[in-house]
């Protein structure tokens, strides 16, 4: 129990009809769409330029009527917001800028009775430096059983000046950081693969895995529907902490396992939680952000006994290529089948550049880019590519604001900026910020609907002509375009569930698949192309024309048809 609220009321049985309707609805998540929150970003219920809870609530009718299935909240908990609430302070109470436990309970209710699920984010690789154990552990010094549940080391050199080992900081800089003891004289290092705020865990101590045990418990009791799970690949380090010798892996998707990331014994892990989320009705999951070396390896995440998806990261830093979107999809399809587990597909997150903008640029500058690049091609493709992760088998992820066809905002001041890797060299770039703008709901207003106070991250001019006001009703819009193939996916019965798809002829460049009597065709060309029309048109995401049993299919486009 946190010391700083109190638990909310234990959830009351409800007839609600929607929620009894998707309680019926068995393997959800197979097929699910779902919405990724960003807390801060999303909704301001009280003017303070940071969204919250409460303004998460107000809005949860606008994301049932987008279509989709669950919410993905980022995390909430009580933080000192050294990395945006990735450094939790306390795993069972709410950050007062978010609200408290009564408006989490409460945003658990109003979802249900709207048919939404509500996943929340895990963040079990580290905790803040502000946390009790991590506070207690530098305060009675070397020795303390305290330390021993981080990974607190004696530096190397004459007199330990020198970190333990080689590791660096996905952030950049050493990850270790020498703390002063209480006699005020240097000392033992600890480790921290984020920020120094955010020291790990040492999941070998029984405790850990003790503690966020109960963490789950805790929330699975408030009705949560599931967890995703932060650094999911992060939590075990190899014995002995070995120096790595090389730094070509300090990134979240590296070539190989590492001794820090994707260790064999996370697996453990998971199979004792596994058998916690059981015990619990309505079919809850978990969901790994597991950064690993291939499909195959991220497919270890996701045996029967163990979590039920895994993002397709590799999906995600996949170019606008035909070829490789083909190659990608086939490797993810075969490597699920074996484990029975369903495909997941992203194309955005509050930690990569939104897709509208890297597909604005040339190809192979990575998931970080600071150039704008050509607007209009962008959004063409990330309209493309949107039309065409949803015509995959599996689970598909919207990251906020992606219905808007927003970009990243490429020029944000320096001194606005607040990601901790733009303060510490050589990091993950360090310009995530780009990508968590707070999204406008209103062409007008001080921060276009957000709030009545302003943003915490200045939102760019023509912001308002992006807004769900302004998109709202409007043929051809990318937030209709959204709604109409949400809908759709609903209604068609090979859309969503199953492992495989039937590749088509189709001239180079292009991608054209069956799924019963469902075809998606996709032109990544800049050039339109002709292919047959394969029946009547059920969405797309340019233009298209058809003639004598022929379609020109636009470039950059596209098409969804059923032949039924």
């Amino acid at each position: 129990m946190s010391q700083q609220q109190s638990a909310a009321p234990a959830p009351t049985p409800t007839t609600d009809s929607a929620v009894a309707t998707v309680a019926r609805r068995r393997d959800w998540w197979r097929d699910a769409v779902i919405y990724q929150v960003y807390p801060r970003s999303f909704a301001d219920s009280n003017g303070d330029g940071m969204g919250d809870l409460e303004g998460i609530r107000s809005r949860l009718p606008y994301l049932r009527d987008l279509g989709v299935d669950a919410v993905w909240l980022s995390p909430f908990y009580a933080s000192p917001q050294a990395d945006a609430g990735y450094d939790v302070a306390d795993y069972r109470a709410v950050d007062p800028m978010f609200g408290t436990l009564l408006d989490a309970d409460a945003l658990i209710r109003d979802a249900h009775a709207l048919g939404l699920r509500i996943i929340v984010d895990l963040v079990p690789n580290h905790s803040s430096d502000q946390h009790e154990w991590f506070k207690r552990a530098l305060a009675e010094g070397p020795g303390s059983p305290l330390r021993e549940r981080y990974h607190f080391r004696p530096g190397k050199g004459e007199n330990g000046e020198l970190p333990p080992n080689d590791w660096e900081s996905i952030f950049g800089g050493p990850a270790w950081t020498r703390v002063t003891e209480p006699d005020g004289t240097p000392g033992e290092w600890y480790l921290h693969l984020f920020a120094p705020e955010q020291p790990d865990f040492n999941w070998e101590h029984p405790a850990v895995g003790d503690e966020f045990r109960s963490i789950l418990r805790f929330w699975l009791d408030m009705g949560v529907d599931g967890f995703r799970i932060d650094v999911a690949h992060g939590m075990v380090k190899a014995e002995g902490l070995p120096d790595l010798g090389s730094h070509d892996e300090m990134r979240l998707l590296g070539n190989d396992v590492t001794p820090f990331f994707d260790q064999d014994g996370v697996h453990d892990i998971y199979r004792q939680w596994r058998l916690i989320l059981d015990e619990y009705s309505g079919e809850r999951i978990f969901v790994a952000e597991a950064w690993t070396p291939t499909v195959e390896r991220t497919a270890n995440y996701v045996r029967p006994d163990e979590l039920h998806q895994a993002f397709n990261f590799q999906y995600l830093a996949t170019h606008w290529d035909a070829a490789e979107l083909r190659a990608v999809v086939d490797r993810t399809l075969d490597s699920m089948r074996p484990v029975g587990a369903p495909a997941t597909w992203v194309l955005s997150n509050h930690d990569v550049t939104r897709h509208a903008t890297r597909f604005a640029n040339p190809a192979g500058l990575g998931t970080q880019i600071r150039e704008a690049g050509d607007r209009e091609l962008g959004l063409r493709r990330a309209r493309a590519a949107t039309l065409l992760m949803l015509a995959l088998p599996g689970s598909a992820y919207v990251y906020q604001g992606e219905e808007l066809g927003l970009p990243d905002v490429v020029d944000l001041p320096d001194e606005v900026r607040q990601d901790p890797a733009y303060f510490r060299g050589a990091g993950q770039d360090g310009f995530r910020d780009g990508c968590r703008v707070p999204i406008p709901w209103t062409r007008e207003g001080s921060s276009h609907g957000f709030g009545d106070g302003g943003s915490w991250l200045p939102q760019p001019e023509g912001w308002g002509e992006l807004s769900v006001e302004a998109q709202t009703g409007v043929p051809g819009s990318t937030l209709e375009m959204y709604r109409s193939a949400l809908a759709v996916r609903r209604e068609q019965a090979d859309l969503g569930a199953g492992d495989a798809v039937e590749w088509l002829p189709s001239p180079e460049g292009v991608l054209a698949f069956r799924r019963g009597d469902f075809v998606c065709v996709a032109n990544t060309t800049g050039a339109p192309v002709t292919v047959p029309a394969y029946g009547r048109v059920l969405i797309t995401s340019g233009e298209v024309e058809e003639t004598g049993g022929e379609a020109v299919v636009a470039a950059d486009t596209t098409v969804w048809w059923t032949t039924a």
